[in-house]
């Protein structure tokens, strides 16, 4: 019988900054510290792919050092050696000098994202790979290219995963000249198959764990557009796609929660949100492409929530309004408000920058409305146009100290221990057409609402309300 030898990999983790998170107590990280997880992932990859690794111990940012691993690795019984980290073009980035010093450089950057920094090269007769250091972009290198490899010296194909027609819940733009791999969250909503964009960022460690596919961007396109049927690649079965419930619109820190609890009951069912605004969750609504939309769109005529919407801009569609949660929406502000905001007022004056929400968001709508009240001409707003799309990046902006103030829920300011200044409570509802409410998995949905679970851990997060949580009526 003829066999082929399993490749043998070896993985050199490299980084000053990197820690061990075997026996490590989180409250001893620093800042600049990272969990160094890559090699354990990659490994289990490359074992997925036919071959066996063995990892290297951690090895500081020393061209020297990292170059007595590589030179050791090449002329023992390795087929194979992974430089992770240190590929870009930094000034502690040796991946690339380590290779041209031992061997020959072939490829240094590639056009894909992510993935982009991977180096190729060859030592010895042997392959040699600077792997990306975020976490994304390691695992992308690792299969256009690493894997690739492997499949050769096996001397079979490479494998391919299944595709299928899905169609963008919104539009997703990309850059001209580079292939963009971007994992996504995938439905079925009335027999086709709807696209969720998740997070794009090559650290976005969330979207490896909660993708259901991946949409590959041409190099030629710049992006993709709405609702146009495209290809994506497969990550999980076809089931478990007929089992999600697509949500479009305004974002809710309780949408989390309610994906959590839902997936603790019925583990077979889940939960994919996206979040373009309560006026985009409307617009997803008319064209057929969630089951549900959260919206918190005020009547600033008579002061009431999403109603007025509904009926103007979904005439023609039979729906179901559930109030999920009453919240608390406000200032957020640096710890101390060290600028001495007061309120809506404030964000007029020259010293105080502000971190805006996207057009059509019930945040923005509100906002507006409040400075119509005050006189106030958004333009005059240092940081007006300066868009975010979720309560928790307008925090994070506040954090960081891109933005001195930004409108948000209160729940956001107290996950990142920010001041806030109460300016309304205002009602936060689910848009369900009846098409779908009497289906199982929208009445699983409603169960989990009205459960007090949930309704104990939503009000756990602070500036939320549940009097009316579950509350339903017909439009």
């Amino acid at each position: 019988v003829a066999v082929r030898k399993k490749p043998r990999l070896l993985i050199i983790p490299t980084g000053s900054e990197l820690v061990d998170w075997r026996g490590i107590d989180p409250g001893d990280l620093k800042p600049g510290c990272v969990i160094e997880s890559n090699s354990f992932v990659l490994g289990k990859m490359a074992e997925a792919s036919g071959g066996t690794f063995e990892r290297h111990a951690k090895v500081e940012d020393d061209v020297e050092t990292i170059a007595q691993a590589v030179e050791t690795a090449v002329e023992g019984t390795f087929d194979m050696v992974l430089i992770v980290g240190g590929s870009s073009a930094g000034s502690h980035d040796y991946s690339r000098h380590v290779i041209d010093q031992l061997g020959d450089v072939l490829v240094h950057g590639v056009t894909i994202m992510p993935g982009k920094p991977v180096v190729i090269g060859r030592v010895h007769g042997k392959p040699v790979f600077g792997i990306p250091g975020y976490p994304v972009s390691a695992i992308i290198a690792f299969e256009q290219f690493v894997g690739a490899a492997m499949s050769h010296l096996l001397e079979r194909p490479e494998p391919l995963r299944p595709t299928i027609d899905v169609r963008p819940t919104k539009k997703i733009a990309s850059k001209l000249g580079v292939e963009e791999f971007v994992r996504v969250k995938l439905g079925t909503v009335d027999r086709h198959v709807v696209a969720t964009s998740l997070p794009r960022g090559a650290g976005s460690i969330t979207s490896l764990t909660e993708a259901d596919g991946i949409l590959r961007i041409p190099a030629n396109l710049e992006g993709l557009n709405e609702h146009e049927p495209v290809q994506a690649e497969l990550l999980k079965p076809l089931q478990a796609i007929d089992n999600t419930i697509v949500v479009v619109g305004s974002h809710d820190n309780t949408l989390d929660l309610l994906a959590d609890l839902i997936k603790a009951s019925h583990p077979q069912l889940t939960l994919s949100s996206s979040h373009v605004g309560s006026m985009g969750g409307l617009m997803a609504v008319k064209k057929g492409v969630c089951h549900l939309a959260g919206s918190h769109l005020l009547d600033i005529d008579n002061g009431t929530y999403n109603r007025s919407y509904i009926k103007r801009y979904l005439p023609d569609v039979r729906v179901k309004l559930v109030n999920l949660v009453l919240r608390d929406q406000g200032l957020i502000l640096a710890p101390g408000n060290p600028k001495g905001i007061e309120g809506i007022e404030s964000l007029a004056r020259d010293d105080v920058t502000f971190v805006n929400r996207q057009g059509g968001s019930g945040t923005r709508i509100l906002l507006d409305y409040k400075l119509q009240q005050l006189h106030l001409d958004g333009n005059a707003i240092k940081g007006y146009d300066f868009e975010e799309f979720t309560h928790m990046s307008v925090a994070v902006a506040v954090l960081s100290g891109t933005a001195d103030v930004g409108l948000g829920i209160y729940a956001a300011a107290k996950a990142l221990k920010l001041d806030f200044i109460p300016v309304v409570t205002e009602q936060y509802d689910l848009i369900i057409p009846e098409a779908y409410f009497e289906t199982d998995n929208i009445q699983r949905l409603l169960e989990t609402i009205n459960s007090p679970t949930f309704k104990e851990r939503v009000e756990a997060l602070g500036g939320y309300h549940t009097a009316q949580t579950g509350e339903i009526s017909s439009i």
